[in-house]
Formats: structure tokens, C-alpha cells, sequence
């Protein structure tokens, strides 16, 4: 079986149970071990996937919020404060789901903003500020990733617009492409774009090239990105050429 044939399969395996172990895609595919973790390591560099003990997974429900939020880099909480300064008194923000969002929100608390969200984590950062008008948008209980989703998401999501928005992802390509790798969320960040003609990317320096196999959009319709020092300096310019603002958090 030719390389791309057979990572094609490993994808196509994660896709369809979101994580695999080695021993799993060996067997299936009759190749060695070592093959399979060769094969996992390069499309991990990809970013096509996330590398994990035993094997590699695309399900980020996986990983538990609060555990996502305690072992994230340093730099997220940066890049939330460096956000934080974008917004302006009045303003009408949408912030996605995600733990920079959450950060996010922390970083707003006490300003006289209306904030719009899914995110459950968000709630909680500021369910006890009074200076914050918040607007939650309805939907099913993700549990997993303290967000909202499906067809009520989107319903809210299609009746407001926001002065701003700020939009989290899983994975950035060279190409400036915004990945996501849980299906049920791209269709809520599709909506969230569509509100407001001012989005902030939110990403760290892990997120280049990050994982995702599912696309979100470029950045042409970025037209901030904060991030991190660490961040791939040739993506962050394919950003500039396109026209985005990239601030280092």
C-alpha cells in the first residue's frame, strides 16, 4: 500500500471513531508498528490529528475542559489580555466557545459590554459581574466542552450582530486555513462569522498548524489575529498578506 493510501486510512479511522490505537491500524492495515507510528507522527506534524499515548485521536471531547484550561500554555492568558484591549466600551461581543475564550471573559469582567456567547465556561466567568449585560444563546448542552450547540444556536446566532467577534480554533495551516476538528461546532462558528464583520482569531502558539481536519474559514475573513511569539512566522505573514492585523501576545 502506497504512504498516502494508507494515512488516507488512519484519517479516514479517526475520523469515524475519533481516536486509534497503533496496534488497532496495524492490525487493520497489516503493516508493522513502527510503520503506524511513523505514519502518526508525520500527520501529527501535519496537523491532522493529535498525537496522544498509544495510538491518535481527533476527538477533543477527549480531553476535559478544566483539565484543557489547567495544562494550556502560559501564553494563552496573554493573549486574552492582549484581546481584552480591542474591545471598547458599548461594544456587543461574541465570544466562541473555547478556555482563551474563558479567558477571555475573566479579562472583561467590570466593563460596560454587552457579551454575547454558547460557551458555558464564559457564563461562569461572569454570571456574578453586573457591569457585563450577558446574552446567552440557546441549543444542547455539550457537556464535555461546556458549550451550546445545534439548531437553536444557529436560530440565535442568525437574529443578532455583534461589534466584534472573537472565534477560537483547533489548528491554523500554512495556507491560513482555520481548522476545527469537532463537526458539530464548525456550523456554530460559520454563524458567529456571519455576525460581525470585525473577528478576532484567537490562537496560540500550539495551534500552528494545531489539529483539524474540518475548515472554518481563512483569513480573508480574519481581520485580527492575536497569538503568540512561538507562532509559525511564515503563517503569521501569509496572515499580513492577506490583509489581517496580527498582534504577538
Amino acid at each position: 500500500m502506497l504512504i498516502s493510501a494508507r494515512q488516507g486510512s488512519i484519517l479516514r479511522r479517526i475520523q469515524e471513531t475519533g481516536d486509534v490505537s497503533v496496534q488497532q491500524l496495524a492490525d487493520d492495515l497489516g503493516v508493522s508498528l513502527s510503520t503506524i507510528r511513523r505514519d502518526l507522527n508525520q500527520l501529527s506534524s501535519e496537523g491532522q490529528l493529535r498525537r496522544v499515548h498509544g495510538g491518535g485521536s481527533l476527538d477533543a471531547d477527549k480531553f476535559p475542559f478544566r483539565e484543557v484550561l489547567a495544562a494550556g500554555p502560559p501564553s494563552k492568558e496573554n493573549i486574552a489580555l492582549r484581546a481584552a484591549e480591542l474591545v471598547r466600551g458599548g461594544d456587543v461581543v461574541l465570544l466562541d466557545i473555547g478556555t482563551t475564550a474563558a479567558l477571555l471573559a475573566r479579562a472583561l469582567r467590570g466593563r460596560q459590554i454587552t457579551v454575547m456567547t454558547s460557551s458555558i465556561a464564559v457564563l461562569d466567568e461572569l454570571r456574578t459581574d453586573t457591569e457585563v449585560e450577558l446574552v446567552i444563546l440557546g441549543g444542547v448542552l455539550r457537556r464535555s466542552y461546556h458549550s451550546l450547540v445545534g439548531s437553536l444556536t444557529l436560530e440565535s446566532l442568525a437574529n443578532i450582530r455583534a461589534s466584534i467577534g472573537f472565534l477560537g480554533c483547533s489548528g491554523v495551516r500554512p495556507d491560513t486555513t482555520v481548522l476545527d476538528t469537532t463537526g458539530i461546532e464548525v456550523p456554530v462558528k460559520h454563524a458567529l462569522l456571519a455576525t460581525s464583520s470585525n473577528i478576532v482569531l484567537l490562537a496560540d502558539e500550539t495551534k500552528f498548524p494545531g489539529v483539524g481536519l474540518r475548515e472554518v474559514c481563512t483569513a480573508s475573513r480574519i481581520g485580527t489575529l492575536v497569538t503568540s511569539k512561538g507562532a509559525d512566522p511564515q503563517t503569521l505573514e501569509a496572515f499580513r498578506t492577506s490583509g489581517s492585523e496580527v498582534i504577538l501576545a
